[in-house]
């Protein structure tokens, strides 16, 4: 079992930075592939991004277009998300996830509870 908490969020200028962090308890971090999602305000959760168990292999959705950089530390146990040139678009909750990397961009067997990023035009 893997329980993740994640931190970071905030509010942030268009144009600006934000680095979110996933903090995850429990042995078997490494062996899961980790993703982050997102959720605006009235709209369905969204797939950005996801990363292998050993970090080698990445994939980001379209809608991210080379901004968003996401990276693990298997020996601290913490995802990272590092969110440059952002939108206003952006905001939203943003939740990270552990699971089978080819099933990652759809479900997840782990959820965290989500932090918000809130971008100001």
């Amino acid at each position: 079992q893997v329980q993740l908490v994640e931190s970071g969020g905030g509010l942030v200028q268009a144009g600006g930075s934000l680095r979110l962090s996933c903090a995850a308890s429990g042995r078997t971090f490494s062996s899961y592939a980790m993703g982050w999602f997102r959720q605006a305000l009235g709209k369905k959760r969204e797939f950005v991004g996801r990363i292998s168990w050993n970090g080698a292999s990445t994939d980001y959705a379209d809608s991210i277009e080379g901004r968003f950089t996401i990276s693990r530390d298997n020996v601290r146990n913490i995802l990272y998300l590092q969110m440059n040139s952002l939108k206003p678009e952006d905001t939203a909750v943003y939740y990270c996830a552990a699971g089978d990397y080819y099933r990652l961009a759809t479900m997840a067997d782990y959820w965290g509870q989500g932090t918000q990023v809130t971008v100001s035009s």
